[in-house]
């Protein structure tokens, strides 16, 4: 049997180990020191737009804080974007608040603004005005972030931009998670750089990036004992593991270059094939970091469909995943208010994550043509 090829694996640039190694003989072996602050300070550098950056735990724990520091509290109503993994609505009930579930619009795959829009108007009239908003850059797609942002302004709304899967992607030449009043990151293992786990929250101001530092730290208040005026978390980036981070981060760049030749690759090979659509920019406003390539195929015309897609491809022990299941749709959430029409459904129901790996061989490239020459004949 082959190897298994991975939808999108760890890759390490080899300059990590000198960080870490660094942590081990200062040992600094604790959620702070040197390798906290250097990568922080290399990721506002990347980010630019005078942002300041927070290293967490998870992406999730970004999205928690985020909501915190939004003050979103019990029974307030947090829009966020369907088409997305639970990760981005799950803080939401974490503070008790109720989710309100936006569809997608057809050329970014992301929140569509019209729903958005429809939504609020249909909040406000039932007498709730909603305190957040939650855009996903899907797949290191960005959103469409400047109608998003006007909507967010127009009704004063706080806007939570999770670029979890987007970090170096950009939207009319502005880097992913710096669009919104908040931007969250993340760097588990099979994102396009990895602290094995891990996250961070981008802030506007130096103000909220300490609240949020002082949060993750379980609330301490400055005291020479241990006291605490407000419920904390523990949330803070061990400082080993962004030690891992500042070595991926000089390895960033090349990874992007790295996965925008994948979905190079997929454009190439279904070309010529009806009824296979491969998820690209809508028009050069986007640069995506491809961190996931997917395909929209439809049944009608291929003859098969997404799911006998996937398992053609597990026969030959590659890995392949469906598009994320909307929130709206997840028996978790079933009681929830959506806005949309279904696009984010029909997405669902059709589309496919295929191999996306910066660390994908030449070799693997010709087992997944291979494979997907076989079912496409």
């Amino acid at each position: 049997m082959n190897n298994r090829i991975w939808l999108s694996s760890p890759h390490m640039g080899g300059n990590e180990i000198t960080y870490v190694q660094e942590a081990f003989d200062t040992n600094w072996i604790a959620p702070l020191g040197p390798n906290v602050k250097g990568f922080e300070d290399v990721l506002e550098f990347y980010l630019q737009n005078g942002v300041k950056v927070a290293g967490l735990s998870s992406g999730t724990s970004a999205v928690h804080l985020a909501l915190i520091l939004a003050e979103v509290t019990n029974d307030d109503e947090v829009l966020c974007q369907s088409f997305t993994f639970s990760a981005s609505a799950n803080p939401i009930i974490y503070q008790g608040a109720i989710p309100v579930f936006i569809d997608s619009e057809k050329d970014s795959w992301n929140m569509c603004p019209v729903a958005l829009e429809t939504a609020i108007k249909d909040r406000v009239s039932k007498g709730k005005k909603p305190k957040a908003i939650i855009t996903v850059n899907l797949y290191g797609m960005p959103a469409k972030m400047s109608e998003i942002s006007a909507i967010a302004n127009k009704y004063e709304i706080i806007l939570i931009e999770d670029a979890a899967e987007s970090l170096g992607s950009t939207y009319k030449g502005q880097k992913c998670g710096t669009f919104g009043d908040f931007g969250i990151l993340s760097f588990n293992g099979n994102k396009i750089i990895t602290t094995s786990s891990g996250g961070a929250l981008v802030c506007k101001n130096e103000k909220y990036k300490q609240k949020a530092v002082y949060l993750a730290t379980q609330s301490r208040d400055v005291a020479p004992h241990y006291q605490h005026s407000e419920i904390g978390y523990n949330y803070r980036m061990s400082n080993v593991l962004a030690g891992i981070g500042r070595g991926q981060m000089e390895v960033l760049d090349s990874h992007i270059g790295l996965r925008r030749a994948m979905n190079q690759f997929y454009q190439v090979l279904f070309k010529d094939i009806a009824g296979i659509n491969v998820f690209i920019e809508p028009n050069e406003d986007y640069f995506s970091n491809h961190w996931l390539s997917c395909i929209l195929i439809d049944p009608n015309i291929t003859g098969f469909n997404r799911e006998a897609f996937r398992l053609h491809l597990e026969k030959s022990n590659i890995e392949s995943r469906p598009l994320w299941k909307p929130m709206h749709l997840q028996p978790v959430f079933k009681e929830s208010p959506y806005y949309g029409s279904g696009v984010s459904e029909t997405f669902f129901k059709n589309g496919l994550c295929l191999p996306s790996g910066s660390n994908l061989t030449d070799l693997d490239r010709e087992r997944i043509r291979i494979s997907i020459q076989k079912i496409l004949a």
